[in-house]
């Protein structure tokens, strides 16, 4: 018997409809993404991935598959796309490899297990082509109670990545550590163990996980660069931390 997933399906279904309704030119400009005119390429967590437009299919891009980089079109603000194409010329532009449209195509999921986009980060990156902003980020940092609507989203937020994080990591530093290095992040030194992930585009995010002993139980905090503030809705945000800790844990 096959168990339908209502909760993600529907949402995804919808926005995939919008999706092939959107002006790709206008979102290049908006979100500060990549597109050559059949797909828009867009970086989380470290892994690229094209997004075919107008019917939608996504595929996982490797670094070992080079590509004709000036058959690429970058759109968005000036300063963004300058970070965009240092990222870029740093790293090696990369190919795509495995295409899996909405996650039911077999013969075309990617390489590697841990390279599929569950259905939660494939609606977040739709919404991010729908709606995201390519913001500056001026250097600072804020939790998610501090920016817009935070207060209003703080019980679920503090449920699914506060509690989530501390209670998967908390006992598991040595596990938590390792996984984030593997991932590429950025050690802190806040915390008994943190580290700093480059989450999307511009955007980037920090944890810091706090091991529970006797008397207090572990813990955590999760913390968004400032641009995150205009660059996302609430609820986006609450996905973000969502989709890191997932990434994370993926990774132990």
């Amino acid at each position: 018997m096959e168990i339908e997933n209502h909760k993600e399906e529907v949402p995804f279904a919808y926005y995939q409809g919008l999706f092939e309704k959107l002006d790709p030119a206008e979102t290049a400009a908006r979100a500060g993404v990549k597109w050559d005119g059949k797909e828009f390429y867009v970086n989380l967590l470290g892994k690229t991935y094209a997004i075919a437009w107008p019917e939608y299919g996504i595929r996982i891009c490797h670094s070992e598959e080079q590509s004709d980089e000036e058959s690429v079109m970058s759109g968005g603000r000036d300063g963004f796309l300058a970070a965009l194409r240092n990222d870029r010329e740093r790293d090696g532009f990369l190919t795509c490899a495995g295409h899996d449209r909405g996650g039911t195509d077999s013969s075309a999921l990617p390489r590697n297990d841990r390279d599929m986009l569950p259905l939660q980060g494939q609606t977040f990156l739709l919404r991010y082509l729908l709606e995201g902003k390519a913001v500056a980020w001026n250097g600072g940092w804020k939790t998610f109670r501090e920016m817009p609507w935070g207060e209003l989203y703080i019980k679920p937020y503090t449920g699914r990545v506060l509690t989530r994080a501390a209670f998967t990591f908390g006992t598991r530093l040595e596990k938590f550590r390792a996984a984030c290095q593997s991932m590429g992040a950025v050690p802190l030194k806040h915390g008994d163990a943190g580290y700093q992930f480059d989450f999307i585009g511009g955007f980037a995010m920090q944890i810091m996980v706090w091991a529970g002993d006797e008397e207090f139980p572990p813990n955590a905090q999760v913390i968004y660069s400032d641009n995150f503030a205009d660059g996302f809705a609430p609820e986006d945000r609450v996905v973000a931390g969502d989709i890191l800790i997932s990434a994370i844990q993926q990774n132990m």
